[in-house]
């Protein structure tokens, strides 16, 4: 399970990084909402990986940690947040400089 976890997470920030590296507006921001999310997966796994644990109750040593819990929902919102800013910033931009390209106009070659 674990072995899986690392793949996804390596995946999702590979994807991230090169999606990050191009030179149109939405694919950054693509990039940046794929990164987001694999670093949630990252704060989530450090509350280890149990299917089937309960919350914390009582003096039991095998409970879900709730602080990684409570930061991947609040990075979540936040990431939705982001996300919703930039493709408004996004679009504003594309509507006053007429191209999508990061730096406001075509490469030539």
């Amino acid at each position: 399970m674990e072995v899986l976890f690392s793949i996804t997470l390596g995946v999702l920030t590979a994807t991230g990084v090169y999606l990050l590296l191009r030179a149109r507006i939405f694919p950054v921001v693509m990039g940046l909402t794929l990164i987001s999310y694999a670093v949630n997966l990252f704060i989530f796994s450090m509350g280890r990986l149990g299917t089937g644990v309960p919350a914390v109750i009582g003096r039991s040593q095998a409970y879900g940690d709730p602080l990684p819990q409570a930061l991947v929902l609040t990075a979540i919102v936040i990431g939705f947040a982001m996300t919703a800013f930039l493709l408004v910033l996004a679009l504003r931009g594309l509507g006053a400089m007429k191209t999508d390209h990061v730096d406001g106009e075509e490469p030539r070659g």
